[in-house]
């Protein structure tokens, strides 16, 4: 199992997505060790010598101004988990909650918040050890930070919390569990908090960031998909290749135009279908769902590319306040804690998620519609007594009007709290959650595109005068694997079956793999 090294200046998106779904391990280096701890030495320093330092020898927010007594830090932090810990609702996914935990340690390791060694080291434990906080999914503004929900994630340290998962294997059937048993039973002490500890626990945008993370290292995937699903379908369609021609596209040079259109001519190259209708074929050009793939696909892949840059910075950033520079011996308050960049990035990502998801919704349509294809209508080769894929097309235009709502930016909105201290607020976890089901809906369409185009090839296939026309070497590679384990829709059968099996293999990236398994790695 691999290991990974959690210091605030290496860590990547594969290396987090791998940690939130259990797959790898991580530590801490000898330098975020003396990071760590030069910083707190100097948390012990002021509270000894009487400094004051928000939110270690004052209160919070609007409480700014207030000093709180030396014999009261040490309460001060505990009672600061206990009135943040006020989030509601449905209670994060298990791998949003692995990686909000490695985030956070990231965060704490580049030794700029004052925390303990110790209190690292029962994050990292819990993390290692499959100990997962009950962390409810609702509550944070997005400034400072992901407050609420971090402030659950604490509770579970210090053995006032819920667990949704025991140990390793060991789940609890959803019924959360008191955490202080869980620790104790794996061995580990929940902590009492110090000066500065529980302000540097929960002053960050980790919830935020870990659904980011998650959608962009999907999203990455997902485009690759998406431009495999469609040459399957402009195969079935018998559409024109020009438009993939490099010529074209070398005009208007965006990156993620010019990946697209040459994964689409890397695919199909070598098609019967491609070479018969460029001989026989009447029409001059496609509708714009086969004609503008590029153009539509690049735009998104550039967005993604977005994202995950701004993801990248924010991952091995510190996003506490104040912050401590022990170089020069002292602490600077700022607003690290700010959600703008991740909300700003996660509306973008669902913006161009919806757009592959619309364009392939379209092609859907363009498979089922006889009129529109020249295939049986609605790919079934009975219609009336059989309706074919006619309701899986509902289903993608019902996700598609979802994701238009969820596309609307949450980063636009910004509600004042803390009695206007905190006056402007970037929602960045709304923005955040609505990308990751923007994400999922889009995964989906492009899977019931992959089921409709391969039932398009079963008939466009059976051309007169060859046996059988085979596709280019990318999109038979397809072809074939989607047959391998969904059969051909020669009668009417439960739909769901068939869409979840397809699902399965754009979620797990088998479908990926298995083409770049022949033709070699896609843009």
């Amino acid at each position: 199992m691999k290991t990974y090294i959690l210091d605030g200046r290496q860590l990547t998106i594969p290396a987090v997505f791998d940690l939130a779904y259990d797959t790898a391990r991580a530590k801490l280096n000898s330098a975020a060790k003396r990071n760590i701890l030069r910083a707190r030495k100097l948390v012990e320093q002021w509270t000894n010598n009487g400094e004051v330092v928000y939110g270690v020898t004052t209160g919070f927010g609007e409480f700014a101004n207030v000093r709180v007594k030396a014999e009261d830090i040490e309460q001060l932090q505990e009672n600061l988990i206990f009135s943040h810990a006020a989030g509601t609702g449905d209670f994060l996914p298990e791998e949003v909650v692995r990686a909000m935990i490695a985030l956070r340690i990231n965060a704490l390791a580049k030794g700029y918040s004052g925390i303990r060694l110790s209190t690292v080291n029962l994050l990292l434990d819990m993390l290692n050890r499959g100990i997962i906080p009950a962390i409810p999914s609702q509550g944070s503004v997005g400034a400072s930070g992901d407050l609420v929900q971090l402030a659950h994630l604490v509770l579970a340290m210090m053995g006032k919390g819920k667990i949704i998962r025991k140990e390793k294997g060991q789940r609890t059937n959803g019924i959360p569990v008191d955490s202080r048993a869980v620790l104790r039973r794996n061995g580990l002490q929940p902590v009492r908090l110090t000066a500065k500890e529980g302000l540097a626990l929960i002053n960050g945008t980790q919830m935020m960031t870990a659904y980011a993370v998650l959608a962009v290292h999907q999203a990455k995937r997902l485009a690759k998909i998406a431009d495999i699903a469609a040459s399957v379908s402009v195969e079935a369609l018998r559409g024109s290749d020009t438009a993939f021609d490099a010529r074209i596209h070398r005009l208007r040079p965006y990156k993620g135009q010019s990946a697209a259109a040459k994964n689409m001519r890397r695919l199909m190259q070598g098609s019967d279908l491609r070479e018969s209708h460029r001989r026989n074929d009447t029409r001059v050009q496609d509708a714009y769902s086969i004609r503008c793939i590029p153009q539509v696909h690049g735009a998104s892949r550039d967005a993604i590319d977005y994202a995950a840059a701004n993801v990248s910075i924010e991952i091995n950033s510190a996003n506490d306040n104040p912050l401590l520079f022990p170089e020069d011996g002292i602490h600077l308050e700022g607003g690290n804690f700010h959600g703008q960049p991740m909300a700003l990035a996660m509306d973008f990502l669902a913006i161009a998620l919806s757009e592959l998801a619309n364009i392939s919704e379209r092609r859907i349509e363009r498979l089922v519609n006889g009129s529109l294809s020249g295939l049986p209508r609605f790919l079934t080769p009975n219609g009336g007594l059989n309706s074919g894929l006619m309701i899986a097309q509902y289903t993608a235009a019902s996700l598609v009007s979802e994701n238009k709502v969820l596309a609307h930016p949450a980063s636009v909105d910004s509600i004042p709290t803390s009695a206007n201290q905190e006056d402007h607020n970037s929602m960045g976890s709304i923005s955040a959650q609505k990308a990751w089901r923007v994400l999922r809906n889009a995964q989906t369409v492009i899977a019931i595109e992959l089921l409709c185009a391969c039932q398009g090839m079963d008939f466009a296939r059976k051309l007169p005068g060859r046996k059988i026309w085979k596709a280019g070497r990318g999109t038979e590679s397809a072809y074939q694997f989607i047959r391998k384990h969904i059969k051909h829709l020669d009668r009417d059968r439960v739909l769901y079956d068939d869409i979840q099996r397809a699902l399965g293999f754009v979620l797990d990236g088998s479908i990926l793999s298995q083409v770049e398994k022949r033709i070699g790695t896609l843009e």
